[in-house]
């Protein structure tokens, strides 16, 4: 009889989904009158929504509740009644494809258990239901209430509201769907939620082992599919000796993650390349530890004769029966069991992987251990055991996916990759090749010649190295015109990269007594540079790592916290009347995308557009510090532009903040940074559609665009505009003035209104653009700004400018297919499309001369 009541239940349920065509489940779960279960789960459907469901009589009785829950007890959000679930909808997570209904991606936001505070059934017939949430992330009591007669024609709405308990909050302080926008479907063996004072328990699970509980400072998120890992900065001499730092080994081998998941283990090369297959006796080892899920950090070595690691040795063993001779020394815990652990201090991290590691050991995966002794001491002992050095790091900082000068390489001697340009002859009885000719990128990105290697190869290196060399042969020397190699070497395709130790550079910018180690395949040529030491960073002050000049590789960054000190004035303001979007909403936008935003706003001059009255009043555009200064904001050297007051930079994340409450919506951005100003890094080419063009035209412009620069041997990347077009972004070597690359951009869409002249146009003029594209090349001229990535538009939806892949480009569905209502759905992606932006620097002077512009 219950069966047949709950069929009947999900009748409505049913009718609407083809199950041959949605992954949603029909039927099924197991009811539990003990503690019934609650669910919210995150749906960007058309609109962006949160569906509450409590079990009730064999189902989940469903509402979809636009804003999400509030811990405000005087926010009442409105619930709107949907069908009634099936209890096997809990586990549900995935996309439902487009064509069906409720199309669109789907998270477990939060799950537990409910207990009603009444009789349950009587409370939802009289619609009033009062009860206590165990959750993950909402605890305490909650009321929810019909709204009799306010239905306009369809069922009465229903409000949720948070009852007055030591669970609530203010609104203007914290908003739970902000600070906590991720997935909890990986939490299912970590502790229960503890429960209101007072109130019985849910029944037990089982007792989470120490790893489970994560430390301070991680944050409760799914496991990502790809991690960029930390780097560390090579310095000049150790950290001071008062400093809070710990020493680890330099392992001479190859950096390796370990994805788990599930049981399974996956490994990647630094660079995200998978060598699962080609250490499948590690991944074994690994499956046999046991690990939770998580992303493990580490490095491959192969044990030496007369060294502590052999590099040769462990580059020659893949793909033969001595890659069971590795040994995998594991020294950092990005993420691990449902959490993200990066937020958490180094030594918290370490004492979650040290008990990982030494729960279920294995002979050949080990905690890489910490020396407690003195820098100068460790460093000594260190290059006295034949180590190729140490590697520093700072006590209680974060783990970054970028360089960081948290972790600090001291090396026994100088030692780096250089990429191989070409060969010479052996001489005597010696065969396959003399010396190998190296070389390192320049900042323009020309190869320059650094030098040769002839010593450290054996019989069998020197022999494979030839085989390998003959086959990449060609007649031009990749190496630059004005550093060449004297002699008649064989030139070959700059495609390998070899480590060298080497004893000092010299005045021309050559390596003496050098000796070859080893290639390397873990590491693209287009990224070997010269290492130049730096001096250890001053102690963390908690605040943003300054970041490298392009955007960081993705990474699931979580949002920054409102400072305490940050007060936002007439936090309900609305913005945006279209979507009802409020000040506060804006200060929790820039919030959210901080992490991701600010690799594209550090040391560049920028353009504040404020909007005191919202995006329908008087909009101001800001370049320079007026009355009141902004914390987070600092005014760049006035000599940047010395006839006009100092130009504005964010400095920090409390800039996006600070200006959100001071109403700024928009930030712009210069094409240059001010370390080097008068040198554009790169040209941007704004695809601005005039009246009645489709925006499959926009896109097809994007591809044009795309096509010529890469015949000009140009590396293009895309981002939404956040308004009705699209921006094509090409990162350059910073070798030519505002007014060169200027005139390149301008070329560059001259040459496509010639060729294409029903599509565009060269001048900007609205009658010029009725029907066709303008590609604003205006934008790379002195002073000029663009949108920056991930800014906000001050248009009705309040779109937001967002990197993409080239691959995604048919997908979109305008300029504006993220707003700020919807961000949270990519930030899981964040810069990921553009993680390869600093190796695909160019430089501009061939283009220049294909394009026929005189370089300035």
């Amino acid at each position: 009889m219950a069966d047949d009541r709950t069929r009947s239940a999900l009748k409505t349920y049913r009718d609407k989904r083809d199950f041959a065509r949605t992954p949603e489940p029909a039927e099924g779960g197991a009811a539990n009158e003990a503690a019934r279960a609650f669910v919210i789960q995150k749906h960007w459907a058309r609109r962006l929504h949160y569906d509450f469901r409590l079990e009730l009589d064999g189902t989940m009785k469903s509402w979809a509740v636009p804003k999400g829950p509030s811990l405000d007890p005087a926010d009442k959000r409105m619930a709107q009644p949907t069908e009634d679930h099936p209890i096997a909808y809990n586990a549900f997570e995935g996309e439902i494809p487009a064509g069906n209904y409720g199309a669109g991606k789907v998270i477990i936001w939060d799950k537990g258990s409910w207990h009603p505070l009444q009789d349950p059934r009587e409370g939802y017939a009289q619609g009033k239901l009062k009860f206590e949430l165990r959750g993950h992330k909402l605890q305490g009591a909650w009321t929810l209430v019909r709204m009799k007669g306010k239905g306009q024609g369809r069922t009465d709405p229903w409000l949720l509201i948070k009852e007055r308990d030591a669970r609530a909050r203010p609104a203007a302080e914290y908003s739970i769907v902000d600070e906590r926008p991720e997935s909890v479907q990986h939490l299912a063996d970590l502790p229960t939620p503890t429960p209101a004072p007072g109130a019985s328990r849910p029944r037990a699970g089982r007792d989470p082992a120490p790893t489970d509980r994560p430390p301070p400072g991680a944050k409760a998120a799914p496991l990502p599919a790809a991690l960029a890992p930390q780097l560390a900065v090579l310095a000049e001499a150790p950290p001071p000796a008062d400093g809070p730092w710990l020493y680890e080994i330099k392992f001479d081998g190859y950096r390796l993650l370990a994805r788990a998941e599930g049981g399974a283990v996956r490994l990647f090369t630094r660079n995200g390349n998978d060598w699962t297959r080609r250490l499948a006796p590690l991944r074994e080892w690994l499956e046999g530890m046991a690990l939770p899920d998580g992303w493990y950090d580490g490095e491959i070595i192969m044990p030496g004769t007369h060294a502590p690691a052999d590099f040769q040795a462990l580059q020659g063993a893949f793909d033969t029966p001595r890659i069971k001779d590795i040994v995998y020394y594991l020294f950092d815990l990005p993420w691990c069991a449902g959490h993200d652990l990066r937020g958490a201090a180094l030594e918290h991290r370490r004492e979650v992987l040290q008990r990982i590691v030494t729960r279920k050991p294995h002979p050949r995966v080990l905690f890489s251990e910490e020396f407690d002794a003195p820098a100068q001491q460790v460093v000594a002992s260190a290059c006295e055991l034949g180590l190729e050095g140490v590697i520093a790091k700072r006590l209680g900082s974060r783990y970054a996916s970028q360089r960081s000068s948290d972790w600090l390489k001291l090396k026994c001697g100088l030692r780096q990759e250089f990429v191989v340009g070409g060969y010479t002859e052996p001489k005597g009885s010696r065969t396959g090749l003399g010396a190998l000719l190296l070389g390192v990128h320049g900042e323009d990105g020309a190869l320059r010649y650094a030098g040769s290697v002839g010593t450290g190869f054996d019989q069998e290196t020197l022999a494979d190295l030839r085989e390998r060399l003959e086959g990449l042969g060609t007649r031009q020397s990749p190496f630059a015109a004005d550093a060449q190699p004297t002699g008649k070497p064989h030139w070959v395709r700059p495609e390998l990269v070899a480590e060298v130790a080497f004893a000092e550079w010299t005045r021309e910018g050559r390596v003496r007594h050098a000796v070859f180690h080893g290639l390397r395949s873990d590491k693209p040529p287009q990224a070997i540079t010269r290492e130049r030491p730096s001096p250890p960073a001053p102690a963390s002050k908690g605040r943003a790592s300054r970041l490298r000049r392009g955007p960081a590789p993705a990474e699931t960054a979580a949002p920054i916290a409102l400072p305490a000190t940050l007060r936002v004035t007439h936090p309900e303001r609305v913005v945006d009347t279209s979507t009802g979007t409020t000040k506060l909403d804006m200060v929790r936008f820039y919030a959210q995308v901080a992490p991701h935003m600010l690799p594209h706003l550090l040391d560049r001059p920028v353009a504040l557009v404020r909007a005191p009255g919202g995006i329908d009043g008087e909009l101001f555009f800001q370049k320079h510090t007026e009355r009141y200064r902004l914390a987070g904001i600092v005014d760049l050297p006035r000599d940047i532009d010395p006839d006009h007051p100092a130009l504005l930079a964010v400095a920090e994340a409390e800039g996006l903040l600070s200006a959100a409450q001071m109403n700024v919506i928009e930030f712009h951005t210069w094409n240059g940074v001010a370390a080097d100003i008068h040198h554009p890094d790169r040209v941007t080419f704004d695809i601005d559609p005039g009246e009645g063009v489709a925006w499959a035209q926009v896109q097809e412009a994007a591809t044009l665009v795309r096509a010529v620069l890469e015949e000009l041997a140009l590396t293009a990347f895309l981002k939404t505009s956040g308004g009705k077009g699209l921006h094509v972004v090409v990162p350059l070597a910073p070798e030519f003035g505002w007014d060169t690359v200027k005139a390149f951009s301008q070329a560059v869409v001259a040459h496509l209104s010639r060729t294409l002249p029903d599509r565009f146009v060269v001048k900007s003029g609205p009658r010029n653009r009725v029907g066709r594209i303008f590609i604003d090349y205006l934008r790379n001229g002195w002073g000029a700004t663009t949108a920056c990535a991930w800014s906000a538009r001050a248009r009705p939806g309040l779109g937001v400018s967002v990197p993409v892949g080239w691959e995604e480009l048919a997908a979109l569905e305008s300029g504006a297919h993220w707003t700020v209502g919807t961000i949270d759905a990519r930030l899981s992606v964040g810069n990921e499309p553009w993680a390869d932006y600093e190796q695909r620097r160019a430089a501009l002077r061939p283009a220049l001369d294909a394009m026929g512009v005189p370089p300035g």
